[in-house]
């Protein structure tokens, strides 16, 4: 079917990477990087790829643990220094 192909892993993650830029926040990051990851490894084929590819199911829990793991690596690469966020009580301009 369509859904075991590389090439529709590709689009919808470049779907998702267009929407990310649109919406504000890093809503869709984390899918776009997991869709786009399970595009490389179905392109790249394996044994891996064969055992993901036989259905579905497989290939959306494949797309969840790699769609989670990116967010995960994203947050941590992303985040604030002092996790917090600078409060300014006067105009920066003066």
């Amino acid at each position: 079917m369509w859904w075991s192909e590389w090439w529709a892993w590709a689009i919808f993650g470049l779907i998702l990477a267009i929407l990310e830029v649109l919406v504000p926040g890093a809503i869709f990051l984390g899918f776009a990087a997991g869709a786009g990851s399970l595009a490389l490894l179905l392109a790249v084929g394996g044994s891996l790829a064969r055992l993901i590819a036989v259905s579905l199911p497989f290939l959306l829990l494949a797309f969840a643990i790699l769609s989670l793991t990116a967010w995960l690596i994203f947050r941590r690469v992303f985040r604030l220094k002092d996790r917090s966020v600078e409060i300014y009580r006067e105009d920066i301009n003066d």
